[in-house]
């Protein structure tokens, strides 16, 4: 079993249940769109275009829908409604960027370094890796290097104490760099499978942001060749669009290698993640779906869309 592979028993359960008010927002929007129509032809084109946009899969992902849409209904001349879901199915699991289950090994332990603006949920998704982590007999150690928030590393602590893993701090103010280093020397002299770095969630400067995570990035790669493994980008699914800027001011600070996203329960702007995983190319790896230890799961973009399609 890879390290990933944390699922629980009610996983789809929990998912279908998360994504009620997305699935909600996205297909009502197309139901009310082709209501009374036996079939999609070109004059319903444009309001299952305009359903598609205002449901936060964004404008970019929803075009490239229509346009295979238009190609379909061309060729075919209509389509009823039934072939319009699955069509949809198979369009939207195409855009979607696989992501994996197994990490690959590694010289000494794996690092992830996790990125993202304050208030997404990213030290609460950091508690809860290490949770399941630990849940599959791994030895996690955190390191607390976002040192501009007192907050932040007192947060951080607690997550530690009541998960029951290792966590490196220094002082408030300190380098977050020899935060990073302070971390990885201490896995891997306590024989540490992974470790879990928070950083500062600041973005109101790219250039500093960009500077420092290159920074933090030269450091770690001093104690273990390659790390971090994984830099990956946090992102608050109820934002919606605000959660597509968020990721294109982190991809151009930063070489971003996955993504987690939160708060997908409670919002009906889960078609996000559609256009985020579209358009980036990055693979979404983790989902919040809801408030307990066990509601982070490893994002499968087949359920995702099934449950979109219940």
């Amino acid at each position: 079993m890879g390290i990933f592979n944390f699922f629980s028993k009610d996983k789809k359960e929990k998912l279908d249940k998360g994504l009620e008010k997305t699935k909600e927002n996205v297909f009502g929007k197309l139901s009310r769109a082709v209501a009374g129509k036996s079939t999609i032809d070109e004059l319903a084109l444009d309001d299952i275009e305009e359903a598609l946009i205002t449901s936060d899969i964004g404008v970019e992902t929803a075009l490239k829908i229509i346009e295979k849409l238009e190609e379909r209904v061309a060729k075919d001349k209509y389509i009823n409604i039934a072939e319009l879901n699955d069509f949809l199915k198979a369009e939207i699991s195409l855009l979607m960027k696989d992501s994996y289950d197994e990490i690959p090994q590694v010289d000494g332990p794996y690092v992830i370094m996790v990125v993202g603006v304050n208030g997404v949920g990213k030290t609460t998704t950091i508690g809860k890796l290490a949770h399941q982590f630990k849940q599959q007999g791994k030895k996690v150690v955190l390191g607390a290097a976002d040192t501009f928030r007192a907050a932040a590393v007192d947060q951080l602590v607690i997550w530690a104490d009541r998960v029951g893993v290792e966590i490196v701090k220094q002082d408030m103010g300190s380098d977050p760099a020899s935060v990073c280093f302070d971390t990885l020397q201490s896995a891997k002299a306590s024989g540490a499978d992974v470790v879990i770095i928070d950083t500062a969630g600041r973005l109101h400067n790219k250039i500093n942001l960009m500077n420092e995570l290159t920074k933090i990035k030269n450091v770690m790669a001093k104690v273990i060749p390659d790390a971090p493994h994984d830099v990956m980008l946090v992102l608050d699914a109820s934002t919606g669009q605000n959660a597509i800027e968020q990721a294109t001011q982190f991809t151009k600070a930063t070489e971003v290698n996955s993504l987690a996203l939160t708060k997908l329960d409670g919002t009906a702007k889960g078609g996000v993640v559609i256009g985020i995983s579209d358009q980036f190319q990055i693979p979404v790896r983790y989902i919040g779906v809801g408030e307990g230890m066990e509601d982070l799961q490893v994002f499968n973009k087949n359920e995702f869309v099934d449950s979109l399609f219940k």
